[in-house]
C-alpha cells in the first residue's frame, strides 16, 4: 500500500513540474493576425516594429503617435 502511494505521488509530481514547465515556454511577442485594409499617411507614423520571424504571417507593427499600433502587410 505505501509503495503504490509513493508511486501516485511521483506520477502526480511529474504531471505537475510537465503542466508548469510546458506553460512557461517563450513564444513570439509582436505577431499580427489581421492586417489594416486600407491606407496610412506616412505623417499619423512614429515608428515600426518588425514581427517576429517566429510569427505564422510576416508584417510590419505600425505605431502612430497616439500610441496605436496597426499591423500591415
Amino acid at each position: 500500500m505505501r509503495t503504490a502511494a509513493i508511486l501516485l505521488l511521483c506520477i502526480l509530481g511529474a504531471a505537475l513540474f510537465c503542466t508548469v514547465s510546458c506553460n512557461s515556454s517563450t513564444g513570439p511577442e509582436n505577431c499580427c493576425f489581421k492586417f489594416f485594409p486600407g491606407t496610412l499617411s506616412p505623417s499619423r507614423v512614429r515608428s515600426f516594429i518588425l514581427t517576429d520571424d517566429r510569427c505564422p504571417k510576416p508584417g510590419v507593427i505600425l505605431v502612430t503617435k497616439r500610441n496605436v499600433n496597426i499591423c500591415v502587410e
